[in-house]
């Protein structure tokens, strides 16, 4: 029996890119569909040094901090309508005269890598969720060590590395692997298979991703389809904990309308519930009573 080859991609990006936010069903998708062949590989880019010296031209983002956060929430609203994913516009405070950089969550994200890093991409996900579909200031440190508490990582080694530099020195070590691969805007991926490898940029496709995958590996690696139908559906909520709308009918392959049949009779049998998301929503499985998590020792009703 011959090894399967193993796709490594690197996924350039920032805990709060709306892109980024946007290439979550691709990401996730691609997870289910080639399972242990692929492995990814989060690298934090820091989109935002300081948002008063930053100038997003086609968008007309940055200057000063409470003025800039009118001008992003409207490109992430423009954003989500093309890519689907939820976003919430009430309450939107991105940056503040205290909060004017995204590095704090790139970091953030580093020192959760170094305390678990089974834990870390739970970690990652929360911070996007938080980010555009609660409007949580996840530039604020007590934020961001709510948010590890809710996954479940060991606080106190965390705060550890926030505090002792080891975090900012795995982040600037992914800032310079940024600039060595030359990536100049999120989301990124380099992909490779082996000694064959290539650089998108920009937000992609799912059919563009299996196409280059496809290429890249000479059909090598295979597209395992998920199982259809309400299980399919439980077992990516099992997996991922919460999905949008986009994230299960791309993973599973289904239209808008099988999916909302599909959840509607989930939802009426009890099995999962609608967590509203700003013009959106979340997904997730039902409690059914208590329901308490061995990882974050958190009882709920």
């Amino acid at each position: 029996m011959t090894d399967q080859p193993t796709l490594e991609l690197l996924a350039f990006t920032d805990p709060v890119c709306t892109w980024c936010w946007g290439s979550e069903p691709v990401l996730r998708a691609l997870q289910v569909g080639y399972g242990e062949q692929l492995r990814i590989r989060p690298v934090m880019g820091g989109l935002v040094e300081d948002i008063r010296t930053f100038y997003d031209r086609a968008n007309a983002i940055g200057g000063d901090p409470e003025g800039a956060n009118a001008a992003i929430i409207a490109h992430w609203l423009e954003a989500s309508a093309h890519h689907g994913m939820p976003v919430r516009a009430e309450g939107f405070r991105l940056f503040t005269t205290e909060t004017v950089s995204t590095y704090p969550q790139n970091i953030a994200y580093k020192a959760a890598e170094l305390t678990d890093p089974v834990l870390a991409p739970r970690y990652l996900r929360r911070l996007r969720e938080a980010s555009a579909t609660e409007a949580r200031e996840t530039g604020r440190r007590e934020v961001l060590i709510e948010l590890a508490a809710e996954v479940g990582l060991d606080l106190a080694a965390l705060i550890g590395h926030l505090d002792d530099g080891s975090a900012e020195h795995a982040f600037r070590a992914d800032l310079a692997m940024t600039r060595r691969f030359r990536v100049h805007g999120f989301p990124s991926f380099y992909l490779s298979v082996g000694e064959r490898a290539l650089s998108l940029r920009g937000y992609q496709p799912l059919q563009g991703m299996r196409a280059v995958i496809e290429s890249l590996s000479a059909g090598a690696l295979r597209w395992h389809a998920p199982q259809g139908g309400a299980e399919g559906v439980l077992d990516c909520l099992d997996r991922f904990g919460r999905a949008a709308p986009i994230e299960l009918a791309t993973i599973l392959d289904l239209t808008p309308a099988d999916l909302d049949r599909q959840l509607l009779d989930l939802e009426r049998s009890g099995a999962i519930v609608r967590v509203s998301a700003g013009n959106g929503c979340l997904w997730e499985r039902s409690c059914g009573g208590a329901d308490c998590d061995p990882v974050t020792g958190l009882c709920r009703v």
